[in-house]
């Protein structure tokens, strides 16, 4: 059938399973928002109160549901406003595809009004982009860009669209791209990783992101009770493992728990599993890796020994390694080993108390959650508090911005980790540093009556660049003294959304027990010391002979 670019552009998002969109319109966009409008019994808009806003949204809903997210913004600053979020979600091969206006296209380089090169913008923070100069390219481009985002090592795709394409006329075939277009090869050794699985005494699996993209969280506890390898996690890899498993050890790395790092340096055998070895994972690698052989399973052959040499390398699908692997592996209980692992736990073990600590405000607001519950955070200590104390016990169930360390990421991420969850009570740990940073979505949440429960460790600093201060810098507090006057509980209001503070347990419990809303999103301010701080802690370029646990 006959149809213009803006018309294709809605008929194929819809063809690629789209329901939920976030944007922001503008003028080159105006044709598209005009078949969204016609379209909206078909395909769902979520207008944020920022493009970045509107990423970090789209890039929630797809670290969420599994799906590709898509976002999109209008031309010149509507398209550098989403830079960060596609950069974010590259950093965390995040699958998402980014939808742009442009001037037309006689007018490109001839400094329109609003226009800007993003695809020269954008060009190290995609997996690919796309400017779609003819209209009769536009479906295939599409296309194009669905696969590369969701296929591989998972990704950010960018689609730049210039007005007139969006206006002019060809025809449209729908149908989509073959499955088998979709495999990737394997590039693997597996009789040499069985062979090392077969005679490590002290096997320890590290497991990241990956297992998430690779939906392999089942192979992975398996391989982990079959041969009694305890399991340490990356920050993105947290929620692949249940809290709740015995041999689960938390995160591992510069703010991970005293186990898992403990137990990784005396490993013989460290079997890395979608993870890509960053500087706050490893420390000093030279000592990292001292003791064990690696085996490195990867989708992206460019991991495999990029930052930390491994012996065995396999490259591939992980759900498809890790189960010809298991075919191959007898179950064994290693007693021994074990009990040195549980012997280092119990320095995770923190004494009882009421006070209104960071631990325990997030082991509060945990007993009020269910497992399946999202929880998103920004980044700072906050984020490390929750990632070593909140108990995830399902997949999915936690949005955070690893890679970037993006401060403001949390709000959108958990807008669209909430639509993505049928708009069920969403978490999100923040900071007052961070949450300065997009608190408009404030607007978006309560115009979409989204029961996100913002909780905000306010400290009045940013906290954990004044952590580094106190330790690494002589205490020169240069910048991070906030001494701002935000009411932040009356802000709520004023947007519209329920706000309250707490200074102890008590006040909290009555919070979460009574006054959550159902239709809208509450904010509690909770009222922490500047000087609390995120430990275990591994110096940057230190090992684990050098941690900081008190």
């Amino acid at each position: 059938m006959q149809l213009n670019g803006a018309q294709i552009l809605i008929e194929e998002l819809i063809n690629q399973g789209v329901d939920t969109v976030f944007g922001y319109p503008g003028g080159a966009v105006l044709n598209i928002y005009d078949e969204l409008y016609k379209n909206s019994h078909r395909i769902h808009h979520i207008i944020s109160a920022h493009e970045q806003g509107a990423a970090h949204a789209a890039d929630g809903f797809a670290r969420a549901s599994g799906k590709v997210g898509v976002v999109i913004a209008t031309s010149g600053p509507g398209a550098t406003n989403l830079v960060t979020g596609i950069a974010n979600a590259y950093l965390d091969s995040v699958p998402m595809v980014a939808i742009t206006g442009n001037v037309a296209v006689p007018l490109l380089g001839r400094d329109s009004f609003q226009e800007v090169d993003i695809i020269g913008i954008t060009q190290p923070v995609v997996k690919h982009n796309f400017i779609v100069r003819d209209v009769t390219k536009l479906e295939d481009t599409i296309k194009e860009a669905f696969l590369i985002a969701s296929t591989g090592r998972k990704g950010p795709v960018l689609i730049d669209i210039p007005k007139n394409v969006q206006t002019e006329e060809c025809e449209y075939h729908g149908g989509h791209i073959k499955e088998s277009a979709r495999r990737v090869n394997w590039d693997c050794d597996l009789p040499a990783a069985l062979d090392a699985i077969k005679n490590s005494r002290k096997p320890y699996i590290y497991c990241g992101g990956g297992v998430l993209a690779s939906e392999a969280e089942k192979e992975v506890l398996e391989l982990s009770r079959r041969i009694s390898a305890p399991v340490g996690l990356s920050m993105m890899g947290l929620t692949a493992i249940p809290a709740s498993y015995e041999l689960n050890l938390g995160m591992s790395g510069m703010h991970g728990k005293f186990a898992a790092s403990k137990t990784q340096s005396q490993a013989d055998l460290l079997i890395a599993v979608g993870v890509r070895f960053s500087d706050r994972a490893t420390g000093n690698v030279k000592e990292y890796a001292k003791k064990c052989r690696i085996i490195h399973i990867d989708i992206d052959s460019a991991e495999i020994g990029k930052n930390v040499c491994s012996q065995i390398g396999l490259c591939g699908d992980i759900k498809e390694i890790l189960s010809a692997l298991l075919k191959s592996i007898p179950e064994s209980r290693n007693e021994e080993w074990i009990s040195e692992v549980k012997g280092y736990q119990k320095k995770d073990k923190f004494p009882e108390n009421d006070r209104f600590i960071p631990r325990n405000i997030i082991a509060m607001v945990n007993a009020y959650c269910d497992e399946n519950t999202v929880v998103a955070t920004d980044v700072g200590q906050h984020q490390m508090w929750a990632a070593q104390f909140y108990r995830f016990e399902k997949p999915r169930t936690l949005l955070t911005s690893g890679g970037l360390g993006t401060m403001g990421y949390g709000f959108g991420a958990a807008i669209g980790g909430c639509i993505a969850n049928g708009k069920k009570k969403t978490v999100l740990f923040t900071s007052d540093g961070s949450f300065g940073m997009n608190l408009n979505e404030l607007a978006t949440a309560v115009s979409q009556k989204l029961p996100i429960v913002i909780v905000l460790l306010n400290n009045g600093v940013l906290g954990m660049v004044r952590q580094w201060q106190t330790m690494f810098y002589g205490k020169r507090y240069s910048e991070t003294t906030l001494d701002r006057k935000t009411d932040f509980p009356l802000l709520a209001k004023a947007f519209g959304a329920e706000g309250y503070a707490a200074v102890n347990l008590e006040q909290l419990k009555e919070i979460l027990e009574q006054k959550l809303r159902e239709d809208g999103p509450t904010l509690i301010d909770c009222r922490i010391d500047m000087d609390e701080k995120v430990l275990p802690m591994i110096p940057p370029g230190a090992s684990i002979d050098d941690i900081i646990v008190e």
